[in-house]
């Protein structure tokens, strides 16, 4: 044998060093996992979050590149495009859609703090106040029987 060391004996130190396992390097904890689990559900009442400037952009520019492109089929070649243009773009031209963009995440932000006061009541104050309007009903009702009466008594 001419190269000095068996293949086994090769070996075993690759063996020995190859512990670790996974990414995280050593430990045997877990790391909590980046994504959201594929079952939990989302809330379809949840206001969406607003488009940047970008794409902004791309609503007005999609509708362009289709009435010049009639034929292309290509989402990618789009978005190529847009992505071009945009970079061309100077700060004056991108000025309105950096506004618009601006504007929908004002109106984002008060939908999501209607969205959040709604989540912090609750179930149980919609409960309350559809017993308290029943309540009020039921009361207003029975008022105007005793009102009912006692024009009744005083006529007599």
């Amino acid at each position: 044998m001419k190269g000095g060391k068996s293949k086994t004996e090769a070996k075993k130190p690759d063996s020995r060093l190859s512990v670790k396992k996974g990414k995280g390097g050593g430990g045997t904890a877990k790391a909590a996992p980046k994504r959201p689990v594929k079952g939990a559900a989302k809330d379809p009442n949840k206001p969406k979050r607003p488009p940047s400037a970008f794409f902004v952009f791309m609503e007005d520019f999609r509708k362009q590149y289709k009435e010049k492109h009639p034929n292309n089929k290509s989402v990618a070649a789009v978005g190529k495009a847009a992505g071009d243009k945009w970079k061309s773009l100077s700060d004056a031209e991108k000025a309105p859609y950096i506004s618009k963009a601006e504007k929908r995440k004002v109106d984002y932000n008060k939908s999501m703090d209607a969205y959040n006061k709604k989540l912090a009541g609750g179930t149980g104050e919609e409960d309350e106040s559809d017993k308290s309007k029943s309540e009020v009903n039921d009361e207003d009702e029975d008022q105007s029987g005793e009102d009912d009466e006692d024009d009744e008594e005083e006529d007599d």
